[in-house]
Formats: C-alpha cells, sequence, structure tokens
C-alpha cells in the first residue's frame, strides 16, 4: 500500500519527492528500481539542447533541417515533412510542450553528427557525468527499447540538473499552451496552471512504461521536484504527483527529517538504508588557497531560488575549497553562484577541486 490516501502501490511503479535546492528527498518508493522512462528521456535530449545553446553551438533562431528518419518517428509528432526546417526554440518547445517524437530525432542529429544512435551514446555518457547511476538510452525520444532503462532517483537528478545548470531555459517545462503552424498544442502536465506553484516539468507514455510524470512546485521560496513512474493512467499520475508535493512541502513546514540525498556525481557513494543521511560534511577536505589565471572562462556552484540557499552555497564553497564568489540574479529570478574572469585551465582545475569534494558544479564562457 502506498503512503499517499486512495492510492495503492500497484497504482504506480515508483515515486520520490526531493527539495531541488539541498537534493534532499523527502519521501521515495522504489526510487531505484530501473523502469522505461519513456518520454522523460526528452529532458536529457533538452538538457543537452542546452548545452549547446549555452556553448555558442547553436543558437535560439538557427534553423535545423528535418531528415526523412526523424519525419518517420511515430506516433506523437508534429507532422514535419522531410527536408523542411524549424528552429530550434520552437524545436524546445515542440519537444517540451507536445514531446514530439520526429522534433527530437531532429535536435539528435544536429546535436551530434547526423544520426540518432550517435546522440544516444552522448546521452548515456553525459547521464554518467551528472551521476545518473542506472540509467541507459538507445534514443533521444523514449520510443520504446528494452534497453532504455533509468530510475526515478535519476530522473529527479537529471532535472534537478537541468535547473541548476540552464535555469535560463527552464521558462519552456513550464509552458501551457503553444502554437505552431495554426495549430494549438496543449501540455499533457495537468498540474501546470492548477497546483499552486507548479513550474514544469515533463511527462511520458508507452505502452511498457505506462504513464510518468515530473512534476515541479515553488512555494516560499521553497522549490520541490516529484517523480511518478509507471502509473496505471493519466488521472493516477497527475494524483499521485499532486500527493508528493504536497507531502513535501508539509515536510519541509514541519521540519521533517529528510530520507536521502539526491546529489550529483561525487566521489562519495550514495547513502545507503543503514546510512540514510549523507551530510555536506562527509570525506571533508582540508580547504585549499585557490590561485588562478585571469581569462574568459568561469565556474558556476549552482543556481537557487533564495538568496539564503546561495549564501549557504557560497559559504561551503568558500569553506570547503577556499574560493570566493560571487552572487548574480539572473532574469529567471534565481540566485547563481559564480567565479567569473578565470582561464579556461584554471576553470577545469577548480571544477575537479570542487567536485573532489563533493561540490556540483559546471564551466561557463
Amino acid at each position: 500500500m502506498g503512503v499517499f490516501c486512495g492510492a495503492n502501490a500497484a497504482d504506480y511503479r515508483a515515486v520520490l519527492v526531493a527539495d531541488i535546492d539541498s537534493g534532499r528527498v523527502l519521501y521515495q518508493e522504489h526510487a531505484n528500481e530501473l523502469n522505461y522512462p519513456a518520454s522523460l528521456t526528452k529532458i536529457m535530449t533538452l538538457y543537452l539542447t542546452f548545452d549547446a545553446l549555452e556553448h555558442k553551438r547553436l543558437h535560439l533562431d538557427d534553423y535545423l533541417i528535418v531528415s526523412k528518419y526523424a519525419a518517420d518517428a511515430q506516433p506523437v509528432k508534429l507532422g514535419l515533412a522531410a527536408g523542411s526546417k524549424i528552429t530550434v526554440e520552437d524545436a524546445i518547445k515542440a519537444v517540451a510542450v507536445h514531446s514530439a517524437n520526429d522534433v527530437a530525432r531532429v535536435l539528435a542529429e544536429n546535436l551530434k553528427g547526423g544520426k540518432e544512435g550517435n546522440f544516444a551514446g552522448l546521452m548515456t555518457r553525459v547521464a554518467n557525468e551528472i551521476g545518473l547511476e542506472h540509467t541507459n538510452f538507445e534514443n533521444s525520444s523514449g520510443l520504446p527499447n528494452d534497453d532504455h532503462m533509468s530510475t526515478a532517483r535519476d530522473i529527479a537528478l537529471l532535472s534537478m540538473a537541468v535547473y541548476k545548470h540552464f535555469p535560463q531555459y527552464w521558462k519552456y517545462f513550464g509552458i501551457k499552451t503553444w502554437t505552431y503552424n495554426g495549430k494549438t498544442y496543449t501540455n499533457t502536465n495537468r498540474l501546470l496552471g492548477v497546483y499552486p506553484g507548479c513550474d514544469g516539468m515533463k511527462t511520458g507514455f508507452t505502452n511498457k512504461s505506462k504513464y510518468s510524470l515530473v512534476a515541479t512546485a515553488k512555494r516560499s521560496n521553497r522549490h520541490l521536484i516529484a517523480v511518478v513512474l509507471g502509473a496505471e493512467n493519466k488521472d493516477i499520475r497527475a494524483n499521485v504527483a499532486t500527493k508528493m508535493l504536497n507531502l513535501g512541502f508539509a515536510k519541509i513546514g514541519e521540519n521533517q527529517n529528510y530520507e536521502m540525498p539526491v546529489q550529483m556525481r561525487t566521489n562519495t557513494a550514495m547513502p545507503t538504508q543503514n546510512n540514510p543521511i549523507m551530510k555536506y560534511t562527509q570525506d571533508y577536505k582540508e580547504p585549499k588557497k585557490v590561485a588562478y589565471n585571469v581569462g574568459g572562462a568561469g565556474v558556476q556552484f549552482g543556481a537557487f531560488s533564495s538568496m539564503e540557499s546561495a549564501q549557504r552555497q557560497a559559504a561551503r564553497v568558500k569553506d570547503t575549497i577556499g574560493v570566493n564568489t560571487n552572487i548574480e540574479r539572473n532574469d529567471s529570478g534565481l540566485y547563481r553562484v559564480r567565479m567569473t574572469g578565470i582561464s579556461e585551465s584554471d576553470a577545469s582545475r577548480i571544477k575537479n577541486l570542487a567536485v573532489a569534494n563533493g561540490i556540483d558544479c559546471y564551466i561557463f564562457h
């Protein structure tokens, strides 16, 4: 029996709710068991698209060419003809809102050597680098493949990585309707516009995976993520996600203990049932004074929904690796903890030092 009134454990395969800023899990069931992610796969496709935008390999107004292979994708699609073009921004919206399989293939082919298989290999490699421990991608869309697997924990971690690494593109997951070529598409995330504070993220379905959902919501400077895998129908998917978010906000309000963290790749093992809470002080290393050369690179140590969370992260970076950071507020209202104006080699060195001490970060230019 699941923890939620009116929802039996048999009605879904796995659930998880966590605090996005800290990565702390508030409740989970079967979060590390393998499942088919279906169109939740497209979160990774968009993650890599955002990375290409961030590093100027793509631009939002660039046009992408549709191959015959992409045009032949089934069943959910935008219906693009082979040889036609679509802008990168419209492609992002088509995937985020309509979950278009043909457009996911377009992105994959344009991002990695014209072949979706090459892109799937990149997806899996990056997933491993982020810290997804039980995920293997075989395509860009989540269409059925017996080797295409993930877990609720990994999906939550991937979603957090999108939010923290590319906050400027988070808005696309919150679009409720989108019109293209005269046709309007409605986001299948039922919590958008209904659940207070819901700001994203993505649904999925295949016959094998059943109905899945990642939903995020922000209240009083706390940002939560709920993952539901393998629900029997759309109603159960939405209802369980709603109840998980309610449970999460209630636990935060009552200051209840967290169960376990969801953290990006570090040199420490994930906690077990016998060691449920991994504190930031675990595997602590003496701070090192870091000298660096001036340049055009930088390191971001996270983006947070509150100044308080950003200040805690800045203090942690300072105490752990001896690096002074600045806190910048972006157009989305997120507080980014950054070190800027350093050389590429020093940025790489600082990133490696941070990761070795359990601090997630990435290099930007």
